[in-house]
């Protein structure tokens, strides 16, 4: 009778404890879609299917992820692209609650091929990871000891146009960061790869799959991006507020510098630096987000970081200084390994990601094997579940993210010495990447120069929308850019569709116009002819801002 209490006491306390792991689990959703499969799948706690999108004709190739309001986003493994090897995309699609494809875009040509990992930014633009052809005469012509065609790297901001279009409005290219130490006669020649981290050495490590990036992301408070290299063993952060032409120079943006690497990290002697290697193929470089425990550190999987067959994640607190990093000339940047690491229960070769959870919990995904788990704060496994097939990433979600539409990319206007947010339920502000304690009024007066952005939530509170940063100066210069703003005329108003924007004094302004619907149906740089005869008759609004975000809006009639 002793025996059968104690059976029994066990099997209560074994039911008890693990209802009581599974309650200390966050979220309500987990997503994950077997590679080169044709559905992507929706786990609820139970780890059992809530729902399911088809995508017959669309094979995953590496990301899925999920944005406010049920759509998802997708890679996809495009036939017939001109470069090979995985996970080769080439595509990307947008696809409703129900399952309709909303935006199917391909990007893809002989000369450059999406792959690996994307971004959607809170403007709704994609960042896309892309392959970029060289030959073997351009290698050469830059340096490169390897003979042959060399495939290169670029990050491209793709806007979308239409159900099947997209437009490139910023690009960020390796190709244009490169140093060489071994031919003087050739323009990127400098004597010491150390003094100069902020660029590559295209001799290291070279081969045709050079540095094969396969993870990013965007820091939208610092206007920043992370990406990992699987061949290099590094993760790279560079200055996404510059232009595309800044992106190509070695100056302009929040930085000072361009799009030269700000910080990079995992293998010093990769720019000729002395330290210890700690990545050692990696993947899925992030930000851990706000609202997260240790918020604003830079992560990322290190397949074979706990061992040669053991996985980790790995955490490190950056050195970062405004829009900079810290780092001691002639050393390899800090820290000198990693701050924090989760030795993974098992071993993935290739691919994988963590996400680190607002409850202090974390999800690893073990790729190659389609193990997908979930840790507490102390390490300890709450459950496990075998998707079945090689599983790039796995991601968490809550039902109030999923079910919320995302609100409007918020914006700030300037009037005299106050910045205003447009409307929402709750706002925070920030200085040079910092939060501002206490300014979380809808309303802030700077008291210095610098720039600033402000953060929203959605009317549920789900989840954060941060604006644009903008760029505050009580100088002459920004007085007599609002002067010019105000003074400026747009002519003929009605017109055919055919604008002129006069303002003398303003050179450098960014010029959109939105329907009365709130749709952008035109932007561009500094053009002061404007032609919108495509559009229907009716009323418009003209937005223009300047060089330091100070804007004006101006209503425009088409009528033909």
């Amino acid at each position: 009778m002793k025996s059968l209490r104690l059976i029994l006491l066990l099997a209560i306390q074994m039911v008890w404890g693990s209802q009581l792991m599974y309650a200390q689990q966050w979220g309500d959703y987990i997503l994950y879609s077997t590679q080169n499969s044709t559905t992507t799948t929706l786990l609820d706690t139970n780890r059992t299917v809530y729902k399911t999108w088809s995508h017959v004709g669309y094979k995953t190739g590496y990301s899925s992820y999920l944005a406010p309001g049920g759509y998802l986003y997708k890679t996809i493994s495009k036939s017939g692209v001109s470069f090979t090897g995985g996970p080769i995309c080439g595509q990307i699609i947008k696809m409703d609650w129900t399952g309709n494809i909303v935006w199917n875009y391909t990007y893809s040509t002989t000369d450059y091929c999406s792959h690996h990992d994307f971004h959607v930014m809170p403007n709704g633009n994609v960042l896309l990871i892309a392959y970029e052809r060289h030959t073997a005469a351009e290698v050469a012509a830059m340096g490169g000891s390897f003979n042959g065609e060399v495939w290169s790297e670029h990050v491209a901001e793709i806007k979308q146009t239409g159900a099947t279009t997209g437009e490139v409005v910023w690009k960020w290219r390796v190709w244009d960061h490169m140093l060489q130490t071994t031919d003087v006669s050739k323009p990127n020649y400098y004597a010491a790869a150390l003094d100069h981290p902020e660029l590559l050495n295209i001799n290291y490590n070279l081969k045709k799959d050079w540095i094969h990036m396969n993870g990013i992301d965007y820091n939208p408070i610092t206007d920043q991006i992370a990406v990992s290299s699987h061949n290099l063993n590094e993760w790279y952060i560079i200055d996404h507020s510059t232009n595309t032409e800044e992106a190509a120079s070695h100056t302009g943006g929040f930085s000072g510098k361009g799009g030269d690497i700000l910080f990079r990290w995992g293998n010093p002697a990769a720019y000729g630096a002395t330290g210890t290697t700690i990545l050692n193929v990696t993947h899925d470089a992030h930000w851990i987000p706000e609202g997260v425990p240790n918020a604003g550190r830079l992560v990322g999987f290190n397949n074979k970081g706990a061992s040669a067959t053991k996985s980790s994640v790995d955490q490190i607190i950056l050195p970062q200084n405004g829009y900079n990093f810290d780092r001691t000339v002639g050393q390899a940047f800090a820290p000198s390994t990693y701050t924090e690491r989760h030795a993974s229960t098992g071993y993935t070769s290739n691919m994988g990601n963590s996400q680190q959870l607002p409850n202090g919990n974390m999800l690893v995904c073990l790729a190659l094997s389609g193990i997908v788990y979930e840790i507490n704060s102390a390490g300890t496994q709450l459950w496990s579940k075998t998707m079945g097939g090689s599983t790039p990433q796995a991601f968490k979600y809550e039902k109030c993210y999923v079910e919320n539409e995302a609100p409007t990319q918020p914006t700030i206007t300037r009037d005299a010495t106050t910045l205003t947010a447009s409307t929402a339920s709750a706002y925070q502000w920030y200085k040079n990447g910092v939060l501002i304690e206490g300014a979380t009024s809808q309303n802030y007066t700077p008291t210095e120069d610098a720039i600033y952005l402000v953060r929203i939530k959605d009317a549920a509170a789900c989840f954060n929308k941060y604006s644009n940063s903008y760029k505050y100066t009580s100088t002459a210069t920004a007085l007599n850019e609002e002067l010019h703003l105000q003074e400026l005329k747009v002519y003929p108003n009605p017109s055919s569709g055919f604008f002129t924007i006069e303002s003398d004094g303003l050179n450098d302004f960014y010029a959109s116009v939105f329907s009365m619907n709130g749709d952008l149906v035109f932007e561009g740089f500094n053009s002061k002819e404007i032609d919108l005869s495509s559009l229907t008759n009716g009323i418009y609004f003209l937005h223009i801002s300047a060089e330091n975000k100070i804007s004006v809006t101006k209503k425009i009639i088409i009528s033909k």
